[in-house]
């Protein structure tokens, strides 16, 4: 059934776990975030990615979302993932998506308030979602390569919670986004989450906070952030190597024709295995 992402989080906040948000951009991934999900008997968030609209534009894998979201068994947002340019984001409210993000952590702090606001404004009054970022991850996209973040202040990209506190008082978001130590892509280092920080961003701010840069985390420090206030977990990259690996394996293994459309069965059972193991982690059910 499609619900909100407001939904979800009460409904975790109750519960103290945090629910998985899966970026699906493949009818495969779709597929096997939602069969993950409903396996599990759990809800699950599935999210387009701005970054992810030269892969497939949201004209069509959106379709395909709400589709799926509508006559799952199980709790499904459709989230738009890292928002920055409006008109997608306008796109993504009249397509029918539940929840959107805006994210304007890169522009100066009143401007940032100044656009959130406009678009919580908006997206509240069709009962639509809205979460926002504040402070900086330390990688750009999506599967890049990421810098090795060992070397720098981080006052100067974590979320500050004071701002925190302000940022959300002024926009009425109902989700943030926060930097405490994840990054997005593959880990070169294991990540050193700042707990003090994510614990503090939540007693001031007293919103569902949102991890972003899921994938990778250990399963201790999983549980630790959703005992600290973390109530979303956005989690894609592990899962797409899942797929990729399971494909390289297929290849190098066989001596017989490999068809394509075998090759997606065999991506989405390894994603929906790789997701299931998140599912599970997520809602205290490891």
């Amino acid at each position: 059934m499609l619900v909100n992402l407001n939904y979800l989080l009460k409904e975790a906040q109750n519960k103290k776990t945090a629910v998985a948000a899966f970026n699906t951009p493949s009818l495969e991934a779709v597929r096997a975030a939602i069969s993950a999900a409903e396996e599990l008997s759990v809800p699950v968030i599935i999210q387009h990615a701005q970054v992810h609209e030269e892969i497939v534009n949201i004209e069509i894998i959106g379709k395909i979302m709400l589709e799926m979201a509508k006559n799952s068994k199980v709790d499904v947002c459709v989230h738009l993932d890292h928002g920055t340019n409006i008109n997608l984001i306008n796109k993504a409210i009249d397509m029918g998506f539940t929840s959107v993000m805006f994210d304007g952590s890169n522009l100066p702090y009143e401007e940032n308030i100044i656009c959130t606001s406009q678009i919580v404004q908006e997206a509240h009054k069709r009962g639509i979602s809205v979460e926002a970022e504040l402070g900086v991850m330390s990688t750009s996209n999506y599967g890049e390569k990421l810098i090795d973040d060992s070397n720098f202040n981080k006052d100067d990209i974590y979320t500050d919670p004071e701002l925190a506190f302000d940022f959300v008082k002024r926009t009425g978001i109902d989700a943030l986004a926060a930097s405490f130590g994840t990054v997005h892509g593959l880990y070169l280092t294991k990540p050193n989450l700042d707990f003090k920080r994510l614990k503090n961003i939540y007693d001031k701010t007293m919103v569902p906070i949102v991890m972003h840069g899921g994938s990778g985390v250990s399963r201790e420090d999983y549980h630790k952030s959703i005992e600290n206030g973390v109530r979303k977990i956005n989690y894609y990259t592990y899962a797409a190597r899942a797929a990729g690996e399971a494909i390289r394996k297929k290849i190098k293994e066989s001596n017989d024709p490999i068809f394509y459309h075998d090759i997606t069965l065999l991506a989405m059972e390894a994603m929906k295995q790789d997701m299931m193991y998140a599912l599970k982690i997520f809602n205290n059910m490891d």
